[in-house]
């Protein structure tokens, strides 16, 4: 039987240090500093959260009902807080977007309230719940957009405050349903509004998946507009016995602030932007214009890195697609990931134009220097020129940590003592997500293929596959979770593009010259 084996001195030893490490480590991460301001954060907004969602209770002195939101409203503040740590575990270390979050649902549940206080409609909470689907789709992804609208949807109830359901959205002064909170206890807003909320912010989510036009906002917020119309009817007719045009007019009104909510994101687009430190798909086309300084002065000055960013743009978007991840900021990122050549365009090839190399009068230290210095300048010039962080990272990125081997090479030569490989690296980082790694390889292969004399498919096939592995090998894909699944997805997506583009030609036949 199992319970009398008997197990060595030296396992029991292994297994008590394991468990110890085990127990330190969870310890220490309890005490990280980003944890702990993480709590603090939380706590401040369970805090913020019940003093506004039971600002009618404090008037009222129901200390009672209080004391019952608070338990509810901490235990959902619980589940939300769990639910980002298992699907947006950044959040936790990411202060500013932390920030951003809980700033972003207290200013809608303190929007909503006091808009049911003075009004009277709880059309309010409706609209706020749309705002926080759009939102959190435009920031996030779809999935964690959801569960948190959900989330903010079990707290806009408590924001819609106590009420008869008879006088919901009837417009009624907040006052009016206050006055039997004391003989009749706390009575929440019925199912049918959490449910009117929900179809708002669900079809919100599913709906938008990226905006590449001015018109998607708008679309998303007409469709969420008809669902919300369509929900608060059926729900208002199977509820209440109230007369259809009273259900339509209270079913129009929740539609119509839906509506609203679309075109007021419009506006306040840059906005969130800026506060969730992200960039969408319409900001990126307005980026890949060629008429932007940056890339006409890339034209101006380097035209032939020019021509070879357009280039991987076409290559690190298909090959982004191939595995389901974003190919219109890869193609973007690839048209600035060389602005740094801007400075020295004689010094790299492209821009010779058949000319003797100035490299030849250098020494190859030197030359290094030179090569390796684009990177440092291109993220100036970025920083100079505002672009977003998620534009600048394909410039620190584009080469990683990877060897300058031609001039390592010819240094070789020229010493008798082999100079350190570390003294010829590009100094990085390491791409930390797919997308620029997908950038860094589309640039490697690309020259590799140019430099062949006869780009068959067979031959390009095989410089493709050989250029990934090497940079597989000297572990320049170890930040950004790049499965050789992918791996090699990417590589035959970037085979083709590439044989498409030196395709053969037919030569054209020479004149014949009439001989008289």
């Amino acid at each position: 039987m199992w319970f009398f084996k008997k197990t060595s001195p030296r396992r029991s030893r292994v297994r008590k240090s394991i468990s110890t490490k085990s127990a330190t480590a969870g310890m220490s991460r309890l005490a990280d500093t980003d944890v702990i301001i993480s709590v603090l954060l939380w706590l401040l907004f369970v805090a913020l959260s019940i003093s506004i969602l039971s600002f009618e209770l404090i008037q009222q002195a129901h200390y009672r009902a209080l004391l019952s939101v608070a338990v509810i409203v901490l235990l959902i503040c619980v589940a939300a807080g769990l639910y980002i740590r298992n699907y947006q575990g950044r959040i936790i270390k990411n202060h500013a977007r932390a920030l951003a979050l809980g700033s972003l649902f207290i200013l809608l549940l303190a929007t909503a309230k006091f808009g049911v206080l003075s009004t009277g409609h709880t059309a309010w909470v409706t609209g706020t719940a749309v705002i926080v689907a759009i939102i959190l789709t435009i920031a996030y992804n779809q999935r964690f957009a959801i569960g948190m609208s959900t989330f903010y949807c079990l707290f806009a109830c408590f924001a819609a405050g106590p009420t008869a359901p008879a006088f919901a959205g009837a417009g009624l002064p907040h006052a009016v349903w206050l006055a039997p909170l004391r003989t009749q206890g706390y009575q929440l807003v019925n199912i049918s509004l959490f449910l009117t909320m929900a179809a708002g912010a669900i079809t919100c989510c599913f709906s938008l998946k990226e905006i590449r036009t001015r018109m998607k906002l708008l679309q998303v917020s007409a469709l969420a507009a008809g669902m919300v119309f369509i929900t608060a009817s059926a729900l208002n007719f199977l509820a209440e016995n109230l007369p259809p045009v009273d259900v339509f007019r209270q079913a129009g009104y929740h539609a119509a602030i839906t509506l609203i909510v679309g075109v007021l994101i419009q506006g306040l687009l840059p906005l969130i932007e800026k506060a969730f430190r992200i960039v969408t798909s319409m900001t990126l086309l307005d980026y890949s214009d060629a008429n932007q300084p940056l890339l006409k002065k890339l034209a101006m000055e380097a035209p032939g890195t020019f021509s070879h960013s357009l280039l991987i743009g076409s290559i690190a978007e298909a090959a982004a697609e191939a595995i389901a991840r974003n190919g219109l900021l890869c193609r973007v990122g690839a048209y600035y990931h060389d602005i740094g050549k801007i400075n020295k365009p004689g010094y790299f090839v492209e821009n010779q134009m058949g000319l003797i190399s100035r490299h030849k009068e250098l020494s190859p230290a030197m030359s290094r220097l030179i090569i390796v210095g684009h990177v440092k300048d291109g993220i100036e010039m970025a920083k100079e020129y505002g672009l977003p962080p998620v534009l600048r990272q394909f410039i620190e990125t584009h080469h990683g940590t990877t060897l300058v081997e031609p001039f390592y090479n010819e240094a070789k030569k020229k010493h008798e003592v082999p100079p350190s490989e570390s003294e010829f690296r590009y100094a990085g980082p390491k791409p930390r997500t797919k997308e620029a790694a997908i950038v860094m390889l589309a640039d490697t292969v690309e020259g590799a293929v140019r430099s062949l004399s006869e780009a068959t498919l067979t031959k390009i096939e095989a410089v493709v596959h050989n250029m990934a592995m090497k940079r597989l090998q000297d572990g320049q894909f170890d930040e950004c979770d790049l499965s050789l699944r992918e791996l090699s997805q990417i590589e035959s997506s970037m085979s083709k593009t590439l044989a498409a583009h030196y395709h053969g030609r037919i030569a054209y036949p020479k004149a014949e010259v009439d001989q008289k």
